[in-house]
């Protein structure tokens, strides 16, 4: 008989061969399920052990259910899909992978970048249509080292990007309430407020996490004060993005494209999606990727064994090394006792 139960709660990979070999030999059953939304996971997962957690959500109403788990560990780097005190207050720890797809998330955000910029997608088309002339691009084409480059957020991830964008010549701007302007300039990146990246920046590219603060944070006001020759480009979570002010700003003109990783309904949580659900699918001037900007095989891999091994650690009675902290107030509330 198994010692531990480790479910699963969702997983898109093609087995679950990694996180057997990680749990198995401490006499853990691993249990595959594919729960992505989250419904019914409590019951699915009651005599949990520990979950491990892809896309399902796992909110207060569902840990309540979970009286035997002490862990719930994400395979990726964000918690906004799992209530982190509700974890907490129900004597669980979270987990996630913290130095995940660092590498994976900059590179895809510069590629889809650098893909408008040249105006790649309308020359494929004009193309594969017969047309073989260079006044095809869907608009006039700076030169990078002409170029402002905006970054809405400053953490790991656009650190990364700004020292490779810097070898292009871009003028580099940043905000970040939370990053100091001396810490930014040894990046050689500007601090600026939100309205000014907005207004200066030829590319504006998202990469602050979803709070309730960035919720649709570049919306119908700030893409009107954005430049009309300007790229938006957004690697982090789609509902950072309002879509349907951006369809506006995409058809009458405020913008001139934009590249997504992920759409404000997150395809990849959902059940029976279709594209025809939103509209901006229907646009030639955006380009969609679905959710991938994590994804190389190493960093797959790495999540996963990583995820596994933070549960391996709770279950024997140790520290996880990627402990996922309470809020603030949590924290208060737990000296407090």
């Amino acid at each position: 008989m198994a010692k531990f139960k480790v479910y699963i709660s969702d997983y898109d990979y093609p087995d679950t061969d990694i996180e057997k070999r990680v749990l198995e030999p401490i006499g853990a059953e691993v249990i595959g399920l594919q729960c992505n939304t989250g419904e019914n996971l409590a019951e699915l997962a009651k005599d949990a052990d520990a979950i491990i957690q892809q896309y399902a959500k796992i909110p207060r109403s569902t840990i309540e259910k979970l009286p035997t788990c002490k862990v719930i560990a994400r395979y990726g780097i964000g918690v906004d899909i799992l209530d982190v005190d509700a974890a907490y207050e129900h004597g669980m720890v979270v987990t996630n992978v913290s130095d995940y797809c660092i590498d994976e998330v900059a590179d895809h955000s510069i590629s889809m970048a650098f893909t408008l910029i040249r105006s790649i997608p309308s020359y494929n088309k004009a193309t594969h249509e017969g047309r073989w002339h260079w006044s095809d691009w869907n608009a006039p084409i700076h030169r990078m080292r002409e170029m402002t480059f905006g970054l809405v957020g400053f953490g790991r991830i656009a650190q990364n990007m700004a020292r490779k964008l810097s070898a292009f010549g871009f003028n580099i701007v940043a905000y970040d309430p939370y990053v100091s302007k001396s810490f930014m300039s040894t990046f050689g990146v500007t601090k600026v407020d939100l309205n000014t990246l907005l207004q200066k920046s030829h590319l504006v590219d998202i990469m602050c996490p979803y709070t309730p603060e960035t919720h649709h944070l570049i919306n119908e006001n700030t893409l009107k004060m954005m430049r009309e020759d300007a790229i938006l480009i957004n690697c982090a979570r789609g509902k950072v993005v309002d879509n349907a002010a951006l369809y506006r700003a995409l058809t009458e003109g405020w913008i001139v494209a934009a590249g997504l990783d992920d759409t404000e309904e997150e395809p990849a949580k959902a059940e029976n999606w279709t594209a025809d659900m939103n509209p901006l699918f229907k646009l030639d001037n955006v380009i969609v990727t679905p959710h991938a900007a994590y994804v190389s095989q190493a960093a797959l891999d790495e999540a996963r064994r990583t995820a596994a091994e933070n549960v391996k650690a709770v279950l024997l009675g140790e520290t996880p090394p990627n402990l996922v902290k309470p809020s603030a107030n949590m924290r208060t509330l737990n000296e407090q006792k």
